[in-house]
């Protein structure tokens, strides 16, 4: 995304949005701006702000919850939802909203595309702006239909992998539309071979389909009542190849029945609107019925006839594109008026006398007949006749043979004839649905080759009555639609959010994300879930889960199956539990009867669905299933030809999906898979089930999707009055919207986008990585981004490690970090960063393609140049055979010769002709010969192909059935094995139950017959009888005192139970009122950590983004630096250039002036020169006037005039050379002026910057040094200060330690002492328990003592347990204390080897400042060197400018002597001159010779400067690679103090939880001491009652009484041993162990006393029992049977002695008799 310049205007309007902080308010109507007030701290309750609104500045305190960020208004109308500043969905909502007001329909959300119907025709579909979107990238484009084709067109180019565009949203929010647009879009754009895919022939298509697949309901006005996938298969050049269309879930029940308010198909209301007479007469359409049982009746109003009429012309037109010819247009217009024949016909409600169902209107089913082709008797018994012409199975024949299925009709409700009737209505019309898609994919096919495909799926949206405000519940077409887009809901989400997130798990990537919430699964599997039972062969209903569907195919045939009890099976399986929140579950019951709610879309989308009459679905009706026979066996030959040729293609996959015909490899490869899809396992068994039929249609639909890399797109509906339901839009409180901005139903909008998560995808989309590409893959593309990578590795280079090589070119990217992230295989980008490469990709391959345009150009004109050359070379070659002909042709034998030539060449060249001739004819032979071998190999192949096919689908469906057979067989195994083992588990029981029971028959017969026995022996023998009686008596007298006790017993334990249960209720009561408050406050708390995360993400995404901005204008800032210092160099440069050309000048004017002077001089010379030719031209005339010439003198004169001239053009040359050489080393010399110059400048600029640098270096070492030291120092007073807390902490703990132990053994003596004294308190307690007997509250005194004394005990068993856990805590610290010191020790020896590094470091950078000195010293020297060399080169070009003079001089010479030489030539010289001349010359050639010898010196003292400059550099470039070296040293260090304040810190760290520690377990002390403290104050007031108790005791203990309370002591201890026997392993059993020894041994003392006591008390009890009577005898059984035996009180003891002890009377002897 482009980053565009803000002005200053919008920079303020941001900083003043930004200084308000502006929020939206969410309420039930909408949402609010307002502002955020600020207020102080404790003015408002926690949770609470202060917002002033926007239109009318009202201040409210709300709810935290209720508020959100709001975005500055430049987002308001943003084209990327995922760039919004703050997401959330107010936000979200408002730029909708006001980019729906902008009619700006389109939105990309991430990845995403979301369309609002715009509810009109907008504009924005034209070719105009389809060709605007063709070859261009998603980022480059706004957002609009076509760019999502596009960029799925463009993936499919680049990855030659199949695509796919799903469209989701509810019914009329415009799907099919979006789709259209899609087709036109790809085929205008992609084209196609010879155009035989058209935009006509594609909108002919949906003309057909909207006739026969589209109807009017209550949510739109034309909405499709199918399910369609539209196939374009491309081909290698990205033209489509093919195409095809397959269409599944067809509501095919609404021919018949449909809910009240909706048409049926508008392909009926077409063809009763606009059919000619002649096709009326033959339709019988000349006179329509009153009432039809289907409900179809002709348009009323005119206008809508007009439209109809027009649609039905249009039909036609489009069916004559198609090449649907006139006998098949017309086999369709027969079929329909049959169906509409039946409904008018109509059936008897009841059967006549016979049983037979017939037509109620026999005249109207003739005309169906006749239309059909068939007889009336025909017609009636494929309706009406339950037995199907051909093999017909049940939808749950597998479970049963037809006996078993009738039997199951029987049981339930009957078929009606209505019933038959519309289900043939359904399966004519279902058959003739299929037929116009299997012709409209004949259209579409072809036999080009295809490489891959792109699919677009579309289906009928979710649907809701309550939304169209119907009082009706959803009918069971409508729950098969929305079942459809729920599973595509789950796809979204799958691959939004678990795919994406398994990714990053697998790649090690982690990414602080919200909790995803599940995804639709519930209400999914709550239809279609099946039992892992599927297989087995029973009818018993099982308590395993099942969808609706797979309950309504069981109930189908379970006798006394209803609706009810579907319902009810239903809401058990997936129902609210009872103590569940009924918010979480997503199946509800409704108030009205055979309704029930389901909430879709993740429960924002709550449906009401009525059940009534659902079981009917799930039966199949055999007069759907003679529908094809009907027509295949009809007498009307357009109509049983077009069905007899369709009966034998797979068009059809067991009557569901249609349109599995197709030409290309990939059509037959999507049939395939969707043909395996109903062959595998499961499938091969209820492949025939009616229910489970739906489930596996979109199964096939979304398998054939999930092989496909997938584009989604979210179509919105703007509001609920736009589906056809009046009303008023719905305006937010407080919002003033613009007159011209479109409404839309903010609520609405609400549940769309919470029921397609698309904010949770925008946040994962911005929060994560959703661009990602293989290690291999990234680098091969973007490669060419770096350059100097590939010429570093060369261009062949084998990567070993492909991460490293990734590595190294992200590196060199120069990309943010935070913008990728490095997985395990691929590297992962964010949004937007993998665009931003792919643009600097196009442009470096422009520009690399714009320079090898330029290189191959370059190369095409030399070559071009060249060949002009060789054009021109042979022209002239052509030119002088030319002339040479002209100069030969008149020669006799050139003619002879050819003239023969000719005729030599004619023999051999006719027989060349004729061999030519006959190797033509053989390859023409051959090649017919091969032509046609390859045609019968390809018509071979072709049927080979086909029959490779045909048997591998039938082998595949054998082995899927195969399959499913062993499955059914293995699955009904495991079931008889596991039935039989019961059974035997059973029997075994049965046997030992029988056992038993006749073992207890045989005692109780033993007993009875006892029993009789001991009767008669009564009656027979009175006196041995009566000693068996009062053992009887006293047995019966036992077992009812036993009774009694056992009664009491239960109703104690009874009573204290039931108070432990109401203590237990009331706990629960209160833990559940606790549980759902901290469930509510969970839900806000989560509610706002999600708020506050989600704000947090946001504002680190902005800070991402602004830190990548920065990093942009880093880089730019860089450039534009690193371009500034060029300029400044190329400004230094032209500045040096011009002094250099300044001083030239003054050289060059200075020579003028020489050379002016020399001009004069020369002048001068010419005057006498010009004097002296004159005198020679006396003496020449002298000399001509002599007659006498010496011929020899002449000769001679002439030789050495030739030699002279020989040897002046020889030194002309050489003069030419030297001056070439001058010129060179005076271009040489400038040369090296100018780079002598240019290396002082620069070696200068460098010496003062590494000056520089070495001087920064220098300092920065140095405060890194001190700063290190200053750290080194802190560090070691942190450790003297944590050794010294530690040394307090060891003290602190040891005295403590010394401390607890004496006061802990102190408490424990004091506690053995408490439970001593608790013991004889609790004797003390039974004794009074017996005093008050009578008395109903001694057992709650018990309970309390008893509850005192478990105290005691707990509080004793906790202080044992608080001092073992404070000495483990104390040895963990003592543990911890010696890690600290060992860290300690290793951060020492790594502060000393630091400091060792430091004085290493300070003498290497000592070292480094002599090197740095000795090179400035080298320095110095060379630069001495360098102006000595300059000195010298000053010289040579002194030297230089006089060898020019006197070159200069030597030509003039030479041109003089030249005019000398040819005036000579033309007179006779006289010898002496000549001589002169000659010497002159001998001269000058030792003048030249002096020359060269100067250059050749020259030369090597330029070879001297060059090595001396070469030194320099490699001195220079050695101190380079030095400095180079010192800094990565210093980054080395760098990174040693990095790491040494890290560990600091962990250190610092592990002190600070040390100190923690030691704080909590000083609390954990000061708590156990207040603890021990208040038990101590509270045992002390138990001490004192217990003192008393004890004395009072001890007394008694003397007395005569003592026996029972030592009694009841042994009791109580050896009850205690019993119970420590069952518990044994109990850490406080110890103590108590204690006490109970010193109760054993005070008993040991005690028992001499007690031992005479109890035996008198026996002897007194032995020697007066025969003066108790029968009621004190009682009252003394009563007393013996008493609890334990042995609680005996005080007063129970002196009633007993006070009657032992009375006077003997006269009654004495009688009471002894009885008692003996």
């Amino acid at each position: 995304m482009r980053l565009q310049v803000k002005t200053e205007e919008q920079i303020a309007t941001e900083q003043a949005w930004y200084g308000s902080e502006k929020v939206w308010l969410v309420h039930k109507d909408g949402f609010s701006l307002a502002t955020l007030l600020k207020t102080e701290a404790g003015s408002l309750p926690e949770g609470k702000v202060k917002i002033k609104l926007e239109h009318d500045e009202t201040i409210l305190d709300v709810d935290e919850d209720d508020v959100e960020k709001a975005n500055p208004p430049s987002f308001d109308r943003s084209e990327d939802l995922a760039s919004l500043q703050y997401l959330n969905e107010s936000s979200v909502m408002h730029s909708l909203r006001q980019r729906y007001g902008g009619n700006l329909i389109h939105t990309h959300a991430g990845p995403n595309m979301v369309i609002i119907n715009p509810l009109s025709a907008p504009s924005m579909y034209s070719e105009k702006v389809m060709h605007m979107f063709k070859g261009c990238r998603r980022e480059d484009t706004a957002p609009h239909i076509y760019a999502v084709a596009q960029s799925a067109y463009r993936n499919l180019l680049t990855t030659r992998q199949d695509q796919s565009i799903v469209l989701l949203g509810k019914s009329g929010s415009g799907k099919t539309t979006n789709c259209q647009h899609l087709v036109q879009y790809l085929v205008s754009i992609a084209g196609s071979t010879g155009k035989i895919f058209s935009g006509e022939k594609w909108q002919a298509v949906y003309t057909i389909l909207e006739a026969f697949g589209n109807s009017s309901t209550s949510m739109n006005t034309n909405a499709s009542r199918f399910s369609q996938i539209v196939s374009l298969d491309f081909d290698q050049a990205g033209q489509v190849a093919s195409a095809s269309i397959q269409t599944m879930l067809l509501e095919k029940l609404r021919v018949a029945k449909r809910p009240e308010t909706e048409s049926t198909f508008n392909v009926f209301y077409y063809m009763m609107s606009g059919a000619d007479s002649t096709l009326r007469t033959e339709l019988h359409f000349n006179h329509f019925a009153e009432n039809s049982a289907f409900g179809i009746a002709p348009q009323s109003k005119s206008e809508d006839k007009q439209k109809s009429s027009q649609q039905f012309t249009k039909l036609q037109a489009a069916m004559k594109v198609l090449g649907i010819s006139v006998e098949e247009q017309r086999a369709l217009w027969l079929i329909l008026g049959a169906i509409y024949h039946l409904g008018a016909a109509g059936a008897t409600k009841e059967a006549d006398e016979a049983g037979r169902k017939q037509f109620a209107r026999h005249e109207w089913a003739q005309k169906a007949a006749y239309l059909l082709g068939c007889t009336l008797e025909e017609l009636s018994s494929s309706i009406f006749k339950h037995q199907a012409k051909g093999p017909m199975q049940r939808s749950t024949s597998f479970r049963g043979g037809p006996d078993e299925a009738g039997a199951g009709d029987s049981s339930g409700s009957k078929i009606t004839a209505l019933d038959c009737l519309e289900a043939m209505a359904s399966g004519l019309y279902s058959e003739l649905f299929t037929l116009v898609i299997s012709l409209v994919n004949r259209a579409l096919k072809s036999s080009q080759h295809s490489l891959c495909s792109l699919l677009i799926v579309d289906t009928p949206g979710f649907q809701n009555p309550r939304m169209a405000k119907r009082q009706r519940g959803a009918t069971f077409e409508e729950l098969c639609h929305n079942y459809a887009q729920e599973r595509l809901q789950t796809l979204f989400h799958e691959r939004t959010f678990v795919q994406e997130l398994e990714r990053y798990k697998e790649e090690n990537i982690e990414l602080a994300l919200d909790d995803i919430e599940s995804s639709t699964s519930m209400s999914v599997a709550a239809i279609d879930q099946a039992s892992t039972q599927a297989l087995v062969r029973t009818l018993a209903r099982t308590d395993e889960a099942r969808g609706l569907l797979w309950l309504m195919e069981e109930e189908a045939v379970q006798p006394g199956g209803s609706e009810d009890t579907l319902l009810e099976r239903l809401f058990s399986y997936y129902g609210p539990d009872q103590g569940d929140n009924k918010g979480h579950a997503l199946l509800l019951k409704s108030d009205k009867p055979h309704h029930f709610l389901l909430g879709h879309s993740h429960g924002t989308d709550w449906v009401e669905y009525d059940a009534q009459g659902w079981l009917s679905h799930a039966k199949q009706n055999p007069a759907s299933q003679n529908a094809a026979t009907l027509l295949q066996d009809s007498q009307k030959k357009n109509i049983s030809s077009l069905f007899s040729s369709r009966s034998g293609g797979p068009t059809v996959l067991s009557g569901s999906i249609a349109g599995l015909e197709g030409g290309s490899q990939l059509a037959l490869r999507r049939a395939t898979s969707m043909r395996k899809t109903f062959t595998t396992g499961m499938a091969a068994v209820k492949k025939k089930s009616l229910c489970i039929q739906i489930k596996l249609q979109v199964d096939a639909l979304l398998d054939t999707v999930r092989r496909s890399r997938v584009h989604f797109v979210h179509c919105l509906l703007p509001k609920a009055d736009a589906v056809g339901v009046g009303g008023e839009p719905r305006v937010a409180h407080g919002e003033s919207c613009d007159s011209g901005l479109m409404q839309l139903d903010v609520g609405l909008l609400r549940a769309q986008l919470r029921g397609s998560k698309l904010i949770d995808a925008l946040r994962i989309y911005r929060q994560g990585y959703p661009d990602h590409m293989v290690f291999s893959e990234f680098r091969r593309r973007f490669d060419v981004l770096a350059p100097h990578l590939t010429k570093k590795h060369g261009r062949h280079y084998i990567v070993t490690d492909e991460k490293r090589a990734v590595e190294e070119l992200l590196e060199s990217l120069d990309l943010e970090n935070s913008s990728y992230h490095m997985g395990l295989s691929r590297v992962f980008f964010r949004a937007g960063t993998l665009a931003k490469l792919e643009e600097q990709r196009d442009v470096q391959t422009r520009r690399n393609i714009t320079m090898f345009q330029a290189a191959c150009r370059g190369y095409l004109a030399r070559q071009a140049f060249k060949k002009r050359k060789i054009q021109d070379l042979a022209i002239r070659c052509i030119q002088k055979n030319i002339k040479k002909n002209k100069g030969v042709k008149g020669w006799a034998w050139w003619k002879v010769f050819t003239t023969v030539r000719p005729l030599i060449e004619v023999q051999l060249t006719e027989e060349q002709i004729r061999g030519k001739d006959e190797e033509i004819q053989q390859l023409k032979g051959r090649l017919e010969k091969v032509e046609k071998e390859r045609n019968e190999l390809r018509l071979n192949s072709d049927r080979l192909e086909s029959r490779i096919t045909e048997l591998s689908s039938e082998l595949a469906d054998e082995r899927n059935t195969g399959e499913s057979a062993s499955q059914l067989l293995e699955s009904e195994t495991s079931e008889r094995l596991r039935l039989e083992k019961d059974m035997k588990d059973l029997q075994t029981k049965f046997d030992s139950m029988k056992k038993s029971m006749d073992s207890m028959e045989m005692e109780v017969m033993e007993t009875r017959l006892l029993r009789a026995s001991e009767l008669n022996g009564e009656m027979d023998d009175d006196d041995t009888g009566g000693e068996w009686r009062l053992k009887y008596e006293r047995a019966i007298r036992e077992i009812e005192f036993t009774k009694k006790r056992l009664q009491q017993e239960f109703d104690d334990k009874l009573e204290m139970e039931q108070q432990n249960k109401r203590q237990l209720e009331r706990r629960l009561s209160d833990l559940q009122a606790d549980s759902e408050e901290v469930q509510r406050t969970a839900q806000q708390l989560k509610k706002k950590c999600q708020r506050l995360t989600a704000e947090l993400q946001d504002t680190k995404l902005h800070l991402e983004g602004q830190q990548s901005r920065n990093h942009d204008l880093e880089k730019k800032q860089r450039k534009f630096d690193s371009e500034q210092n060029l300029s400044q160099e190329e400004v230094q440069r032209e500045k040096n250039i011009r002094e250099m050309l300044s001083r030239e000048k003054d050289m060059l004017t200075g020579e003028v002036f020489t050379l002016r002077q020399q001009l004069q001089d020369k002048d001068l010379e010419m005057c006498a020169q010009n004097v002296k030719l004159e005198q020679l031209e006396a003496e020449l005339l002298d000399l001509s006037s002599q007659e006498t010439k010496d011929e020899a003198s002449l000769s001679k004169v002439k030789k050495t005039m030739r030699d002279l001239e020989a040897k002046v053009k020889d030194q002309e040359e050489e003069l030419d050379e030297q001056a070439g050489t001058i010129q060179m080393l005076e271009q040489a010399k400038l040369r090296l002026e100018m780079e002598t110059e240019r290396l002082r400048q620069t070696h200068s600029k460098e010496i003062e910057s590494k000056d520089e640098e070495v001087e920064e270096i220098r300092q920065s070492c140095s405060k890194k040094l001190k700063q290190i030291e200053v750290r080194l120092e802190e560090e070691y007073d942190d450790k003297q200060k944590v050794l010294r807390e530690r040394r307090e902490l060891e003290t602190k703990l040891l005295s403590s330690q010394d401390q607890v132990n004496p006061r802990d053994v102190e408490s424990e003596k004091r506690l053995r002492k408490d439970l001593k004294r608790t013991k004889a308190l609790l004797a003390d307690a039974q004794i009074m328990l017996d005093h008050m007997k009578n008395n109903a509250p001694s057992k709650r005194e018990i309970a309390q003592l008893k509850n005192q004394l478990e105290e005691s005990e707990f509080t004793c068993t906790a202080a044992v347990k608080a001092r073992k856990s404070m000495e483990v805590e104390i040895e963990d610290l003592h543990v911890q204390m010696d890690d600290i010191s060992k860290a300690k020790q290793a951060l020492e020896e790594q502060l000393s080897r630091l400091q060792r590094e430091k004085n290493d470091l300070q003498s290497r950078m000592e070292e480094d400042q002599e090197d740095m000195n000795e090179l400035m010293k080298k320095h110095k020297s060379a630069v001495s060197q360098s102006t000595q060399n300059l000195a010298q080169i000053s010289d040579l070009q002194a030297q230089l400018e006089e060898a020019l003079k006197q070159k200069q001089d030597v030509q003039e010479k030479l041109s003089a002597l030249q005019s000398q030489l040819e005036f000579q030539e033309t007179s006779m010289v006289e010898k002496s001159l000549v001589s002169r001349q000659e010497a002159k010359i001998r001269e000058m050639e030792t003048k030249m010779e002096f020359e060269k010898t100067q250059v050749k010196r020259l030369e090597s003292l330029v070879a001297r400067l060059k090595e001396n400059l070469e030194k320099l550099t490699e001195e220079r470039d050695h101190r380079s690679t030095s400095e180079t070296r010192e800094k990565e040293q210093n980054k080395r260090l760098q990174r040693q103090i990095r790491d040494v304040k890290e560990e600091m810190g962990e250190l610092a760290k592990k002190e600070g939880e040390a100190s923690r520690k030691k704080h909590e377990l000083e609390m954990d002390i000061e708590s156990l001491e207040a603890a021990n403290q208040s038990l101590q104050a509270d045992l002390k007031l138990a001490f004192k009652r217990i003192g008393d108790l004890q004395a009072a005791i001890e007394d008694e203990m003397e007395s005569d009484d003592n026996e029972d309370l030592i009694n009841s002591l042994q009791d109580m201890v050896t009850k205690y041993q019993k119970r420590r026997n069952k518990t044994e392993g109990d850490s406080s059993d110890s103590e108590v162990e204690d006490r109970v020894d010193g109760v054993k041994s005070w008993l040991s003392k005690n028992k001499g006393s007690t031992k005479n006591l109890s035996d008198d008390g026996s002897l007194k009890s032995a020697r007066f029992a025969v003066n108790v009577d029968a009621e004190e005898g009682k009252e003394w059984k009563e007393v013996l049977l008493a609890e334990d035996g042995s609680a005996l009180t005080n007063l129970t003891k002196k009633r007993l002695k006070k009657k032992v002890v009375r006077p003997e009377g006269p009654t004495a002897p009688e009471t002894h008799g009885a008692a003996t």
